[in-house]
């Protein structure tokens, strides 16, 4: 599969699937309760994953470990080499392009209370927390309806392996219009005609000697 292919695929893994999460979960528009964002302990590679458009490295750059995102600091391409010594089809800036798609892609499948979406590209316990939230809103009579303007920055601010799970935190800045709508379709909360600015942590995880560069989605945090 060419990374073009793997790119569409996160655009349905960001059209299925891509690599809006908890501390975006409609808490923008001031209506989730924060005790559902997850903060989550680094796990071992445990369920099925879905690929975040990720890392194959170029051409006549192949085996190189360099990378010209902005703001990579000592520390992080350190984090990101060890990750590459395990899997040489690692690229960091294809995977900041998988990770955006997915940015969109768990957004908008929590949003729309897509359970079967969320359980291919988050962690069990990152699902659980989702499926909760879904839950309650649903319980309520509530609906989302939100949606991603753009996304206006995403940058790796931590790279690296830890008990053989290799993580990569990705600080997302994002712009979108947030509304919650009670069961007669009225708006209780946010508004679609005002955007609001986002920003959040999110942590991607997989086994460190994986053959097949498949992450999901292990953390939030806001940034």
């Amino acid at each position: 599969m060419d990374k073009t292919v793997e790119i569409v695929i996160l655009a349905m893994v960001a059209a299925f699937l891509g690599l809006r999460l908890i501390a975006v979960l409609g808490r923008r528009a001031e209506h989730d309760d924060q005790s559902l964002r997850p903060r989550l302990e680094p796990k071992g590679d445990t369920g099925p994953r879905v690929s975040v458009p990720d890392v194959a490295e170029r051409g006549a750059n192949s085996g190189s470990t360099r990378t010209v995102l902005p703001g990579i600091t000592p520390a992080i391409e350190r984090g990101l080499k060890e990750i590459a010594l395990g899997d040489k089809r690692f690229d960091a800036e294809l995977f900041v392009e998988g990770a955006k798609s997915a940015y969109r892609m768990v957004l908008e499948a929590f949003w729309s209370g897509d359970r079967e979406t969320l359980a291919k590209l988050c962690d069990p316990a990152v699902l659980e927390t989702f499926e909760a939230a879904i839950a309650a809103r649903e319980a309520a009579g509530e609906r989302l309806e939100n949606r991603l303007v753009r996304i206006t920055d995403a940058a790796i601010v931590a790279a690296g392996i830890d008990s053989g799970t290799a993580r990569i935190t990705v600080r997302f800045t994002a712009d979108m219009a947030v509304v919650t709508r009670n069961a007669a379709g009225e708006a209780i909360a946010g508004s679609l005609t005002d955007a609001i600015e986002a920003r959040d942590l999110w942590t991607f995880a997989r086994g460190a000697a994986n053959a097949v560069p498949d992450w999901l989605l292990d953390e939030t945090d806001e940034a």
